[in-house]
C-alpha cells in the first residue's frame, strides 16, 4: 500500500475542476442492467469504486467500455451470469445494488454480502425487505445473498430511515418489472437520487418523486438508445472548498451545482468564509481564524456526513469550541484520534464531537481509516507545520479523481508514494 508525503503550512489557492459524481456514477451503471438498448454515461469520474462496478458488469459478461470520462454498455439477452464474484462485491458496498436489477431482469441474481468503508454498521436489511414486498424470495446464505423473483407485487414500500443504497436499490429493481407500481415512502432525497430518476425516465420509465421523500413508480422499461450525463460531485466540490479555506486561502471551485451545496455555505458563512456563489462555481475566500460553530449532520437537505470529516479538520484551528453531532452513522469518528496525533483537541460525547480549537497543528505519521476520512487528513496535512505521512491511502482513489494532481495545481506540496495501480 502507499502513503502521502505532505509538506505543510500552505495556502491553498488557485481553482479546480470539480469531476462527475461518484455517488451518481455508481447507481446509474448498475442501473444500465436493465437497459433494452446501448447506453451512453458522460461526466463519469475514473476512480477505483467507477472500476469495481464496470469489473463487475464486465465480470456477469455485458459488454461495457470505459474511456475518457464515457461508459458505454451494451444490453444482453443470453449468457448473463448472474452470480457476482465476492472478490468484487467486497470493495464497495455499492455493488450490492445490482442483486435487484439483476434478478428483475433475469429471474435471479446471487451477490455475496458487501463490503467497503469502515464508517459504522450499515445492514442490508432494508434493501432485502424492499425487495420480499415487490414478490422476490431472498435467502442468506454462507455470506451471499440470493434472490429469486417469484410473484411480481404492487407496494408500497416504507424505509424504516432515508437510506440512499436502499433507495436507488428499490428504485431500480422496481423500474425493471413491467407492470407493477410501487410507492417509496421516507425514501432519501440526495442530488443522486435525482440524476438517477432522470436516468430511469429516459430508459422510459414512469418515475416521479426523486428529491422527496415519496417516490412512485410504474415498472417498464422501453428499448430505446440513451444518453445520460452525470452530475457533478458535490462531496468532492465540498472537499475542495474546505480545504481552500481550511488553509486560508483563496480559490475557485468550478463545474458544481451550488444549489446541492446549500447546507455547507451556510457553516462555512458562520464560520467567516467569504463566498461567492454562481450557478456552476463558487470563490472561496478565508480571512483570519475560523469562528467556532455549531453543526448538527443529517440526511439531505441537511449537513452531509461525507463533509463531517474534512470540516472537523477546519475547526480544529477555530478560536473556540465546536460541536459536530453525527445523525447519520453515529460511528463516523476514526478520524478523531489521527487528528489528535497532529495536536487537534476533541473529545467525542454521546455521538457528538467537541472540538476545542488550537493554535496550530503539527505534521505526523497518521493513518487514513476510510475514505473521507482520509481527505481530512490531507486538509489537516496542509493546515500543519511540518511534515506528514498518511498511510493506508488506497480509500481516497475510490472518490476523488486526479487528488494528488489537483491539490498540486493549488499548491498543495503533496507526493504520492508506493503501489502505482491506485492511480492507473
Amino acid at each position: 500500500m502507499g502513503y502521502f508525503k505532505v509538506n505543510g503550512p500552505v495556502k491553498l489557492a488557485g481553482e479546480v475542476e470539480i469531476s462527475g459524481s461518484k455517488n451518481s456514477s455508481l447507481p446509474i451503471i448498475a442501473a444500465s442492467l436493465i437497459s433494452l438498448d446501448d447506453v451512453e454515461i458522460r461526466n463519469v469520474p475514473d476512480l477505483l469504486d467507477v472500476r469495481t462496478m464496470i469489473d463487475i458488469l464486465e465480470s456477469i459478461n455485458f459488454d461495457i467500455k470505459f474511456s475518457n470520462g464515457i461508459v458505454h454498455v451494451k444490453p444482453q439477452y443470453s449468457g448473463v451470469n448472474t452470480n457476482v464474484p465476492y472478490k468484487l462485491v467486497r470493495k464497495m458496498r455499492a455493488s450490492f445494488n445490482v442483486l435487484g436489477p439483476l434478478a428483475a431482469r433475469y429471474g435471479k441474481a446471487k451477490v455475496a454480502l458487501p463490503g467497503g468503508c469502515s464508517i459504522g454498521v450499515r445492514p442490508v436489511n432494508f434493501h432485502i425487505k424492499g425487495l420480499e414486498k415487490l414478490g422476490f424470495e431472498v435467502n442468506i446464505e454462507h455470506g451471499f445473498v440470493e434472490a429469486k423473483l417469484i410473484k411480481p407485487n404492487s407496494c408500497k414500500i416504507i424505509l424504516p430511515k432515508p437510506s440512499v443504497g436502499a433507495t436507488e436499490h428499490l428504485m431500480t429493481t422496481a423500474a425493471a418489472i413491467d407492470g407493477i407500481e410501487v410507492v417509496i415512502e421516507n425514501a432519501a432525497m440526495e442530488p443522486e437520487i435525482v440524476d438517477l430518476q432522470e436516468f430511469l425516465k429516459k430508459l422510459g420509465v414512469e418515475i416521479e418523486g426523486a428529491g422527496t421523500s415519496r417516490i412512485t413508480i410504474k415498472g417498464g422499461v422501453k428499448k430505446r438508445k440513451i444518453t445520460h450525463e452525470v452530475i457533478p460531485d458535490r462531496i468532492e466540490a465540498g472537499s475542495y472548498v474546505i480545504a481552500i479555506a481550511a488553509t486560508g486561502g483563496e480559490g475557485i471551485i468550478k463545474n458544481i451545482n451550488s444549489e446541492h451545496l446549500n447546507s455547507l455555505w451556510e457553516v462555512l458563512e458562520k464560520v467567516g468564509v467569504n463566498l461567492k456563489i454562481e450557478k456552476n462555481q463558487v470563490h472561496v475566500k478565508m480571512n483570519g481564524i475560523p469562528k467556532p460553530v455549531d453543526i448538527n449532520v443529517s440526511p439531505y437537505p441537511g449537513f452531509p456526513t461525507d463533509l463531517q470529516p474534512q470540516i472537523m479538520a477546519l475547526l480544529t484551528l477555530a478560536d473556540g469550541t465546536s460541536y459536530i453531532k453525527e445523525n447519520v452513522f453515529q460511528t463516523r469518528f476514526l478520524h478523531v484520534d489521527e487528528l489528535k496525533r497532529m495536536g487537534a483537541e476533541i473529545e467525542i460525547t454521546d455521538g457528538t464531537a467537541i472540538i476545542k480549537g488550537v493554535k496550530k497543528l503539527s505534521g505526523a505519521p497518521v493513518n487514513g481509516t476510510d475514505l473521507r476520512a482520509t481527505a481530512a487528513l490531507l486538509i489537516a496535512a496542509f493546515m500543519a507545520n511540518g511534515k506528514s505521512e498518511i498511510h493506508h491511502v488506497e480509500h481516497i482513489f475510490r472518490g476523488y479523481e486526479n487528488v494528488c494532481e489537483k491539490f498540486q495545481k493549488l499548491g498543495g506540496k503533496i507526493e504520492y508514494v508506493g503501489v502505482k495501480e491506485y492511480l492507473e
